[in-house]
């Protein structure tokens, strides 16, 4: 028996390898294909309906657990639990619902949500990896997977911005990508800029703005106008 279940595990874990490259490498194109012939057109329809159904109840659940006795008893029942079912409670929470907003925000034309949950998915990742590793080391200490599930908690709600913030402070210095992201922010802006003013005075604001850039580089003062984009800098 033990010999069956080694060579099982050994397959099984040969063919996670193997599905996770299909998924990741531009050639095989394995995540495009799940999309279009089975997310985008057979279960995006189906759990539509249920991610906005769970937006109202993590809002409620949000407001429950702010009483501190709900909190608490929440906390020892979930400390009593053996190692492996926190594991998986924790994991369940992190993937279920953002794999859920994930695969509706690539359906719509919404950019912001798409990027949110980008931005979610690579710092839960390297969450991941941390607490893969270290929890052969201090996973059986008290406490250790609550912590981990309000880590998870601030990277996913949009209450708390929490991936962003940890994406652009932490991963985005380390990745060394600074200066993509800010032309990233500053083409975000121009787009803005584009849709609010009207199509006359366009040109003129991007001017001004262009030029004010360009004077901060130098370290140069932007004169004065009284109208226009530097009258409000």
């Amino acid at each position: 028996v033990d010999g069956l279940v080694e060579n099982v595990s050994t397959h099984w874990n040969m063919f996670e390898f193997l599905f996770f490259l299909w998924l990741l490498l531009p050639f095989t194109d394995g995540a495009a294909f799940l999309f279009n012939f089975i997310f985008g057109p057979i279960i995006a329809p189906l759990i539509q309906p249920i991610v906005q159904k769970a937006d109202g109840w993590i809002n409620k659940i949000i407001s429950m657990v702010t009483n501190a006795t709900h909190l608490l008893f929440v906390w020892f029942a979930f400390a009593l639990l053996p190692a492996a079912l926190k594991r998986a409670i924790w994991i369940i929470l992190a993937t279920l619902y953002p794999m859920g907003s994930s695969i509706i925000s690539v359906t719509t034309p919404e950019v912001a949500d798409d990027t949110f949950w980008l931005t979610y998915w690579s710092c839960f990742g390297c969450l991941f990896i941390i607490i893969d590793f270290i929890e052969n080391f201090i996973g059986s200490f008290p406490g250790f997977y609550t912590l981990a599930i309000f880590v998870t908690i601030y990277l996913m709600l949009p209450l708390f911005r929490g991936a962003e913030h940890v994406f652009r402070n932490i991963l985005v210095p380390l990745a060394g990508l600074q200066e993509l992201l800010v032309r990233k922010d500053a083409d975000l802006v121009r787009k803005q800029a584009l849709a609010d003013l009207p199509p006359e005075r366009r040109a003129l604001v991007m001017k001004e703005i262009a030029d004010s850039f360009a004077n901060s580089s130098k370290g140069l003062e932007t004169p004065a106008s009284p109208t226009g984009y530097n009258s409000i800098v």
